[in-house]
């Protein structure tokens, strides 16, 4: 195992990271700003109004694309395992 093979590895985590987390930060990023864009409007400061619709929409997220998050997750794992000899001999 050399500093490239885990260099590899390590840049493919993250990006899976990033492929995995984006949608659910867009989201709530976008959840965010319209809420507090309406607290604007109406002037009401209540800190707790932005928390639940958050929750809610990113709970729709993980729900709508669960399963293309598992999937994802599993041939991570399945490329990593399928790894592990060549890693051990060293090539």
């Amino acid at each position: 195992m050399n500093n490239a093979s885990i260099m590899q590895i390590a840049g493919q985590a993250i990006f899976l990271v990033i492929k995995l987390a984006g949608p659910m930060l867009i989201v709530a990023l976008g959840v965010g700003i319209l809420i507090s864009l309406f607290q604007t409007v109406t002037q009401i400061q209540e800190m707790t109004l932005t928390f639940l619709p958050k929750v809610l929409a990113v709970g729709i997220v993980i729900f709508i694309s669960g399963n293309w998050m598992i999937g994802q997750m599993e041939a991570f794992t399945y490329s990593i395992y399928s790894q592990i000899p060549s890693l051990i001999a060293g090539r």
